[in-house]
Parts: C-alpha cells; structure tokens; sequence
C-alpha cells in the first residue's frame, strides 16, 4: 500500500485539521441523537407533532401500531431531546421540544431524495 508524502507544511495541515474536529465525547453524543432519527416510526411521530400536540393515544391510533411499541419509539425520541411532555389524567401528551426540529428533519430528506 502507497502512504502519501507529508512535508513539513503538509504535517502542520493535518495538525490543524485535526485540533478542528470535536471531542470525541461531543461526536458521541451527536451520534446518539441522530440515531434517534434513524428510523421510519420515529420520523412519522415527529411529523405527527409538527401540527401540535398529540396524545399518546392519537399518536397509537394514527401509527395502527401497539401501545409498547409506540411508547418505546416516544421514550426514544423524549431521551434525545425532540418532544416535550406533559401528563393530564392517565394520559401523555406530546409535542416538539423546538419548532425547527422539523426544518432540520425536512432539510435532511429533502437532500437525500
């Protein structure tokens, strides 16, 4: 295998470009945030709450998925920071942590489709 030269100038270049990157713990931590967006139920949730806030039930409804299934993918999105809760009675009602998450989410699809 062919390893490319590096002088002096080029050395100091990679330097700086490695002092640029982030810490190892912010990639880590970025990481797993977007693994929360890496799947299709999660995505159908955040566009659901794009319009406002839902109850876990309508959420159900909607997906025609099972009540721990939904939840587990709810609970995934809540630790990551996309939704906001609250309780009323027996239910939980959710809704976007920040309103551009959903501009960050359609800029994401919009330049892989």
């Amino acid at each position: 295998m062919k390893s490319c030269a590096t002088d002096e100038s080029s050395a100091e270049k990679l330097i700086k470009l490695r002092q640029g990157l982030p810490s190892d713990e912010n990639l880590y931590a970025t990481a797993e945030v977007l693994k929360a967006l890496a799947d299709p139920t999660r995505l159908k949730i955040l566009h659901l709450l794009k319009n406002g806030e839902l109850c876990a039930c309508e959420i159900i409804e909607v997906l025609d998925k099972p009540q721990p299934t939904v939840s587990h993918h709810l609970t995934l999105l809540k630790n990551a920071g996309f939704l906001k809760w609250r309780k009323e009675g027996v239910w939980i009602h959710y809704q976007l942590s920040h309103p551009d998450i959903m501009e960050l989410v359609d800029q994401i699809m919009n330049n892989i489709h």
